[in-house]
């Protein structure tokens, strides 16, 4: 009789493989760093090209090189609003006020009504209203009503961001796994240890998502808000330059605008990886990390 056995893969192996995994993200990783920034150069490139043979007017579409000369004026020489700084701080405090207002508020209203069926069907019209409105066009009633101070930027910012968060947070919420609910009532969780154990946990993952969104959202509502009426702010920098045909200072405007949005970015997405570290990895993940 003949015995055939099957030897397990010897630990070598199986370090091998996973070696090789690890090199096969930091290659993959290297190549999209790569191609992000072969991509920047040959936008920037292209353009500054384009305006340097006259194919496009820099008049009215600015060029690479004088947005960076813009920079530099304003590092050095302040804005016409005061020190370039201060209207980097100005802008990103009303973005994080909102932000973090329009966050809780969402959360809270979203499990509340995800929560109770009869308040979310009584209530439901009055959403949706309301989220049919143009809430940028709130920020005019913002600044009749509050100025031309920080708390109309603020104001339009949580009512943007309000919106994105709660419908994540109602979603997530009505998708609790139901057996989690009817286990936690037969160990007899109360109704505030369920939502907080069970309910808020489950829903993570929905509002974390969210979040990514938000933060864009408080940076509209600020932009926007010192855009109609400011006596401060990025907002004011680029209306400041859009009144003067200055394109590059615009540009310039942006171009701050879209780091700070990405250094957020980068931040939430930390945040998503400690708060739901408990989650399987998806194979899209594992392949892309």
């Amino acid at each position: 009789m003949t015995t055939t056995t099957i030897s397990e893969p010897s630990g070598l192996d199986t370090s091998d493989r996973d070696l090789e995994r690890a090199r096969a993200r930091s290659r993959r990783r290297l190549l999209v760093q790569v191609l992000r920034v072969g991509l920047a150069l040959f936008i920037v490139g292209t353009w500054e090209l384009a305006t340097q043979q006259e194919w496009i007017d820099k008049f009215f579409y600015g060029q690479p090189s004088g947005i960076a000369s813009q920079l530099i004026k304003w590092v050095q020489n302040g804005t016409a609003q005061g020190p370039l700084w201060e209207q980097i701080l100005v802008t990103l405090e009303e973005t994080i006020l909102g932000f973090l207002i329009g966050v809780v508020l969402g959360v809270v209203f979203g499990v509340i009504l995800g929560r109770n069926r009869l308040l979310a069907d009584v209530s439901a019209p009055y959403i949706k209203g309301m989220n049919a409105l143009p809430r940028v066009v709130l920020g005019s009633i913002f600044v009749i009503s509050f100025g031309l101070g920080m708390q109309s930027k603020v104001a339009l910012a949580v009512v943007l961001v309000f919106f994105v968060v709660f419908f994540n947070a109602f979603q997530g919420v009505r998708e609790v796994d139901r057996n989690l609910l009817a286990n936690a009532r037969v160990l007899g969780a109360s109704k505030l240890a369920i939502i907080r154990h069970v309910v808020v946990p489950s829903a993570l993952t929905w509002i974390i998502a969210s979040l990514h969104v938000a933060f864009g959202m408080a940076i509209i509502g600020a932009i926007v808000g010192e855009f109609l009426g400011a006596q401060k702010g990025l907002g004011l920098v680029i209306a400041s330059s859009q009144n003067n045909f200055n394109p590059n200072g615009v540009f310039a405007a942006m171009l701050i605008i879209a780091v700070l949005a990405l250094t957020a970015e980068g931040l939430i997405g930390l945040l998503e990886r400690r708060l739901l570290s408990w989650r399987p990895r998806s194979q899209a993940q594992a392949i892309g990390a």
